[in-house]
């Protein structure tokens, strides 16, 4: 009873604010408000084979399933959400937000035979800086509701690379192209390893990540996002 009257008078004097619109939000909503809630751009894709998701590793890498939760386009809700999580140490919004894409995996029925979700890793040393991984954020989400263990210390990032942002498609590759590695080939040898992210663009990264599961002896790859930017 106490720590609720402190969160409600913490309300009054701090309100908090929809991370999409800026509205005051109600003591029922949580990050953001209904109405943005409702109008969240979601794919849907999680129930479809060959989705865009899974078409852009079509030629590129084995994958077996695909998906993401939002479609991303600039300077829209998708973008606030996704900056708020990265740069602005909302790892409450990308726990709640990895909730909502964990009941689409859960609900589509095609990630069933997953065994581990594996975060696409950050350099130790973009780590520190930052404090957390988003994508291991939105894991811990997925998984109250996609009942899979986490699992942060078997796909390590080798070298540090620089931010993805405004880079071509090749240079994306260019930039993560055999970055990643497994610290050990045991923990997902015959396993079905769903990777983690919280933006899809080229899924260069993602490719890179994929590549360096496969070193294990019979292990299969699935990937979600967060979010979808391909066109």
């Amino acid at each position: 009873m106490k720590i609720k009257f402190i969160n409600d008078l913490r309300g009054i004097f701090f309100p908090d604010s929809c991370v999409c619109c800026g509205d005051t939000l109600l003591s029922s909503e949580n990050q953001i408000c209904t109405d943005c809630q409702l109008g969240l751009p979601f794919t849907d894709f999680s129930p479809v084979k060959e989705n865009p998701v899974e078409k852009i590793f079509w030629g590129r890498v084995q994958i077996e399933s695909a998906t993401a939760l939002l479609s991303f386009s600039k300077k829209g809700s998708v973008q606030r959400i996704l900056h708020s999580i990265k740069y602005k140490d909302n790892k409450e919004l990308g726990v709640y937000m990895g909730r909502q894409l964990g009941t689409a995996l859960a609900e589509s029925h095609r990630f069933d035979d997953v065994d581990y979700l594996v975060p696409v890793p950050l350099h130790p040393k973009k780590f520190k800086k930052r404090g957390y991984n988003q994508s291991e954020e939105i894991a811990k989400g997925i998984a109250q509701k996609f009942d899979r263990p986490v699992v942060t210390d078997v796909l390590i990032r080798t070298e540090f690379t620089q931010t993805q942002t405004k880079k071509s498609r090749f240079s994306r590759w260019e930039n993560v192209s055999e970055k990643f590695a497994l610290a050990e080939t045991d923990t997902f040898a015959g396993k079905h390893i769903l990777l983690i992210d919280d933006v899809i663009t080229t899924g260069a990264t993602l490719e890179s990540c994929t590549r360096a599961i496969l070193q294990a002896e019979g292990a299969k790859v699935s990937v979600a996002g967060l979010a979808f930017a391909g066109h």
